[in-house]
């Protein structure tokens, strides 16, 4: 089991080691507009994350994005998704679930709300057309074992990454889809 505030620590030290000019953690009053705007609550790992290394701007490569505020935010970004999911065709993005980081090419990763741990997903839109529940991947069973990773220089986007493990499908993905149509 994790040790959490150990590892903010070491998730602030290399935040603060890679990025110039960390943000300013987001405040309590941020996290409760953040929550309230989106309509659920975050898990206590990703609220002690902006509100105890920074709002935002550390993380791999694209860094996360900020909860709120100016330009692309975490909420603005998950109200387009859901937006587009429910604007017609197929629902691509479920409830619930916050992109965190932009990868590019269309790729988020996010955090699984309703899972207390905050499963962290991968979402890969590239090659699925119409069956959604596909671009859907399990990134890492919690957000602790994500930020692990990332500490530890050990994610699948790491230059030296073992490029044979393949991610496993996000089972929930159907049944989350079809919830929010």
């Amino acid at each position: 089991m994790t040790d959490i505030d150990d590892l903010l620590r070491r998730v602030s030290a290399k935040a603060s080691a890679t990025v110039e000019h960390l943000p300013p953690p987001a405040t309590a009053e941020e996290v409760t507009q953040a929550e309230r705007i989106l309509g659920f609550r975050l898990p206590d790992v990703l609220v002690r994350l902006y509100r105890e290394v920074a709002d935002g701007g550390f993380g791999p490569d694209y860094r996360l994005l900020p909860l709120l505020g100016e330009g692309r935010t975490a909420v603005r970004d998950y109200q387009e998704e859901r937006n587009g999911s429910e604007s017609g065709g197929d629902a691509h993005w479920p409830e619930d679930v916050l992109p965190i980081l932009d990868w590019g090419c269309g790729m988020y990763a996010a955090v699984d709300c309703r899972s207390p741990e905050g499963t962290v997903l991968l979402f890969e839109p590239n090659g699925v057309s119409g069956d959604w529940h596909h671009a859907w991947h399990v990134d890492a069973e919690s957000l602790a074992d994500w930020l692990e990773a990332w500490t530890s220089g050990t994610g699948w986007y790491e230059e030296d990454a073992d490029e044979d493990g393949e991610m496993r499908p996000w089972e929930s993905a159907r049944q989350r889809l079809a919830e929010g149509r």
